[in-house]
This record gives C-alpha cells, structure tokens and sequence, in this order.
C-alpha cells in the first residue's frame, strides 16, 4: 500500500472513514518509512527492530522468500512476540508471514501462540514449478465479474497445519479480521499482542461481495475500503471491551505501492517511484498510531517500522534487548507528550548495499535502479510497457531536502557538500559494526507444504 492510497494522506477518491479517525483522533506520521521496499525484509525488521542485512532476511538474487526456499527467520532473532510472550502477554500472527514457510519458521515457533494465514504473498504457488497465475496473463482473469480466487494455490495455515488449499482470496480480508477479533475477546482479560498483516493489496486483488464494484477507484480502492471498514470493526470491538484507553493500534505498510500493475498498484501520491525502489515512493509508508495514552497530532518528524519493537517494549515496561545491536528507537515519549523522535537517519537498503541514506532533512542517493528486472535491463508491467531498470552506480550523489523536496526532484549535492559527507560518515559508522550474516534468501530448494 502506498503513501497516497488512504484518504488522510491525500487520496481523493478512495474512502477510509476509520483510518481517518485514527489519524484525527490519534497520530498521524507524515515522514514514517518501511525498513525495505520489499516484502520479507521490511516484515523481518519490523518484528526483530533489526535491519534485515542483520539476520539475513534480505538477499543479493532473492529479494524476497518464496514457497521453495529453505530457510527463513533464524531461531535466535528475538521478536517482539517472543519479548512480550515471555511478560505475559498472549501472542497472535493472523495474515500474511513471508519469514519462511517449513514449520521451523512459522509464527508459533517466534513467540505467537497462535497464527492464522498465508505463509507467503498471495501471488505465490508452485503448480507446474510456475509462480503466480501459470500460462495467464495477470489481467486475463480480470475481464470479467466471474474473479477466480483459485488461480492462486497458496495455503491457509492454522498454527502449523494446511486448513484450507487454494485460499479463497474473496473473503480473507474479513476472516483475518473475524480471527483478530475472536482472539481479543479470548483475551480481554489478559494482556495481548496481535500482529495482524493483511494480505492485500499485494495483486493478485480480491474484494468480497459487499465491497466489490463499490469504490470509485475500482478495484483497488474496493480492497482499501474492506481493509478500512474492518480496521473499524476491530476498533469498535475495542472500545465496546473498554479496551481502547490500555491498547495501542498501528495501522502502516511493509513498502510502497506496486507501480508495474497499474491501476492494481496503489499510489505513492506526491513521492517518487514506488515498492522494490529506494526512493520515497518504496519505504516512506502511512503511519498511524490510535489508542491508549496516544496524544493527538500530526507528527513530521522520522519514525520507522523498525522503531515498534523498542517502542512496544518500552510502553510494556519490558527491558530493551542489550545482546545485539537494535536499530529501532523507543516512539513512546513522542506518541504521549510530542517530544522530538530520536531517530535522526533512515538507511535505504537494497538487496545487502546501502542505495541511500537520509540524515535528518536530506538524503543522499549513491546508487539509483528501478523496481525489478524480470526482463533483462526492462520490466514489462502488466500492459506490456517497458520501465528501465538498470542499476547505476553515481559519480557523484544526489541529493534532496525532503522537508522541501519530497518528490526528490531538485539535486542540490553541489550546494551541500558537506552534508553528503556527513551522510558517508553514516553509513561509515554503521557498517563497521554490521557484521551481517550470510544471504538465507538464496538457497531455494525447501519445497514442504
């Protein structure tokens, strides 16, 4: 989902009444970034709040886990169920995982007591060893009313059993949500931790009957609209459990919208590019916080997915981890009193090499690539156009303000030298403490479900 895709940040068309709430009556976050423009790793750091290149979850040929690959989280990365669990909290995964789909990686082996979801993207299967859709073209099935949500043959998973093979795609936005809810209330009386990823609108698109056909951003905005509606129905379930003064909600993306599928792709709005780039477009994110002691506002300031686990321990009253290094930093102080986040820079990872880097107002691209290279140097989107997609290594940085620039238009490296090489003393700094482990995404002969 992108940054222009609900109403509060700027969607003309696509409705989000209780997304809207959240930012009116909590906090809505206007520069808040994915840790990855893809999917595995920005869903490894934000549930370790370790950059990915840490753990292995971003790969050089792999960007992301598939149904075939060996391996997935390591068993010794903390997550913020495990940290929580151990305090006393029940632990639920409803949704998507894409952090290894043999039983060794599933959610009940990472602290979730429960897990209730798709294993990977809902484009993936292996029938015939194709991926997505085999022998049809993405569109095809789109031509008429009659949408087949069993083009697809990803499994459903309870716990660590298959309940259901192919998912029925129609209603899985609601089931994820009748599961969310179902979970609270086994629960309202102790403390809980629900990590609730929806599956869309990662294409392939599906809306259910109450929602198909109704948004005037077709398709799309239908899936935005069931996901708001929903969001709305487990706020409500909230706040009839007097639950919502002690609870906090965050409603964000795991990357930028997927731009080659056209009008099935989302909007980044006035950012640049979008999913599997290290522009604006693929990790600057939504950001909303609801709930709790939460104090309203609009806040400017950098926060990252990867700053909710210290954020989560901290609101717990649990102990950061001082084992290994954590790249999150505590959000507390600023969601209940609005004093200045402590995260000064973002780092913009792309397969394992920093593309960019911000510090502060401005941020320095060192290498520039397009989203993905099915086809050589081009990707052919879902309509048959060519999007380039050669990697560039630069002579010289760009650079952008993005207090004033956030469209990353106006390159002022030859006014600011000096800031460019402060961001090099950055990302200097950070790589002689990475110590990153090997490439776990490479290896991809672990076919078991």
């Amino acid at each position: 989902m992108g940054y222009g895709d609900i109403a509060s940040y700027g969607h003309p068309t696509i409705r989000t009444p209780n997304l809207d709430i959240m930012a009116s009556e909590g906090q809505k976050w206007t520069q808040f970034y994915s840790a990855s423009s893809v999917c595995t790793p920005s869903r490894a750091a934000l549930l370790t709040g370790r950059l990915p290149i840490r753990n292995g979850m971003i790969g050089k040929e792999h960007r992301v886990l598939f149904p075939d690959s060996e391996f997935g989280l390591p068993a010794n990365e903390i997550t913020i169920a495990e940290k929580l669990r151990e305090n006393g909290y029940k632990t639920a995964a409803i949704g998507k995982w894409h952090l290894g789909h043999k039983k060794e990686y599933l959610p009940t082996n990472h602290g979730f007591d429960y897990y209730f979801g798709i294993p990977y993207s809902n484009d993936m299967n292996m029938i015939n060893g194709v991926t997505c859709c085999p022998g049809k073209n993405y569109w095809e099935q789109y031509q008429s009313d009659d949408i087949n949500s069993d083009n697809y043959n990803v499994p459903i998973i309870e716990n660590t059993q298959i309940t259901e093979r192919p998912a029925n795609q129609k209603t899985i936005t609601k089931r994820f949500t009748d599961k969310t809810i179902d979970f609270i209330d086994k629960n309202k009386n102790d403390n809980f931790f629900i990590y609730l990823a929806h599956s869309m609108p990662h294409t392939p698109l599906y809306a259910s009957e109450n929602f198909y056909g109704k948004s005037k951003a077709g398709l799309y905005g239908d899936v935005i609209e069931e996901i708001d509606f929903n969001m709305g129905r487990i706020m409500k379930k909230l706040i009839d459990e007097n639950l919502h003064k002690n609870t906090i909600v965050v409603f964000t993306s795991d990357n930028g919208p997927w731009l080659p599928y056209d009008t099935h792709g989302g909007s980044a709005g006035l950012l640049k590019e979008g999913k599997g780039t290290t522009w604006e477009g693929g990790q600057r994110v939504p950001g909303l916080f609801w709930g709790g002691s939460i104090k309203p506002g609009t806040i400017s300031d950098l926060g990252s997915t990867l700053d909710i686990f210290p954020t989560f321990l901290d609101f717990a009253g649990i102990d950061n981890i001082n084992d290994r290094i954590i790249d999150g930093v505590s959000m507390k102080k600023t969601l209940t009193n609005h004093v200045s986040s402590q995260r000064k820079s973002i780092l913009f990872y792309r397969q394992r090499e920093i593309y960019a880097a911000r510090l502060n107002d401005f941020k320095a691209h060192f290498i520039t690539q397009g989203a993905y290279d099915y086809n050589g140097s081009n990707h052919y989107n879902a309509r048959g156009y060519v999007r380039r997609n050669e990697k560039k290594i630069l002579d010289k940085p760009l650079l952008y303000n993005l207090n004033n620039d956030p469209s990353e238009k106006f390159n002022i490296a030859n006014q600011y030298p000096e800031v460019i090489e402060k961001i090099k003393e950055l990302i200097d700094d950070h790589n002689k403490n990475l110590n990153a482990p090997i490439d776990l995404l490479l290896n991809r002969t672990g076919i078991e479900f």
